[in-house]
């Protein structure tokens, strides 16, 4: 079957990198090492045998660019996604570019300014046993959580784009509606209004066993707790932080 529309990579862009290592490798139970691509320090950060995230230099991105946690949706096809998401009033950042070795890949930004990258891996021989999206492992990808302008047109645009569904929606108060959506019947992130953010974006989820040590954990190595922690239908809780970089980021748990 199809990975279309599923989460399949985190990748984060800071100043420094052996310091991003040191900070999320005990957070998150990562194992780093070097991609070895030439002209570019890439790191890869694992979770037991699967891969999860990607890191390399803030410098390498277009200048103003904030440190940031960017997420990545598997497509079928990169450059005919790109043209979709251009047809809809969105915006090829990053035009349809080869990895060798890798895949496909892109960067986009919705009509509302968030900015997000689409990705299509090579075959490989033999098939990896999981990836970088599991909503029931630690130190994976498990929710994905826009902040828009505009929720309900960023609601029909990744309609168009991935085929995610509206599946739910709450009333979250001075915020407006929290809707979350599907991806083939089943839940991967929600959708709401700006709140306190300045623009569009998007928020990546990690899981880990217990959130109170691990916001403790963040705020000993220099991070910041900007939200939470907060009780959610599953039941779960969660909390959004800021590392010592500046990327933004949140985590789930089944306990406190």
């Amino acid at each position: 079957m199809s990975d279309h529309g599923l989460p399949c990579w985190f990748e984060l862009s800071v100043p420094d990198l052996d310091a991003a290592q040191e900070f999320y490798a005990p957070l998150m139970g990562w194992d780093w090492s070097s991609a070895g691509m030439e002209g570019l320090d890439y790191r890869l950060a694992s979770a037991g045998k699967d891969m999860v995230a990607g890191g390399f230099p803030l410098s390498e991105c277009p200048p103003g660019t904030p440190p940031n946690w960017m997420i990545y949706i598997a497509v079928d096809d990169v450059d005919a996604t790109a043209k979709l998401a251009e047809e809809l009033s969105g915006k090829v950042w990053k035009a349809p570019a080869d990895i060798p070795g890798t895949g496909r890949f892109a960067v986009l930004g919705d009509p509302q300014g968030a900015v997000f990258g689409i990705l299509k891996t090579l075959p490989m021989d033999p098939p990896p046993e999981g990836g970088a999206w599991n909503q029931r492992a630690t130190g994976h990808g498990t929710w994905l959580e826009l902040m828009s302008s505009d929720p309900r047109a960023s609601l029909e645009f990744y309609r168009k784009l991935f085929d995610w569904r509206r599946d739910a929606d709450f009333d979250i108060g001075p915020l407006g509606q929290y809707y979350v959506f599907a991806h083939r019947g089943v839940q991967i992130g929600g959708m709401m209004g700006l709140g306190p953010a300045p623009v569009s974006n998007w928020l990546a989820y990690f899981g880990v066993n217990a959130l109170d040590a691990a916001i403790a954990q963040v705020k000993a190595a220099g991070g910041v707790l900007l939200n939470g922690p907060v009780e959610v239908p599953g039941p779960a809780f969660v909390a959004t932080l800021r590392d010592p970089q500046g990327a933004h980021f949140a985590l789930v748990a089944p306990k406190r």
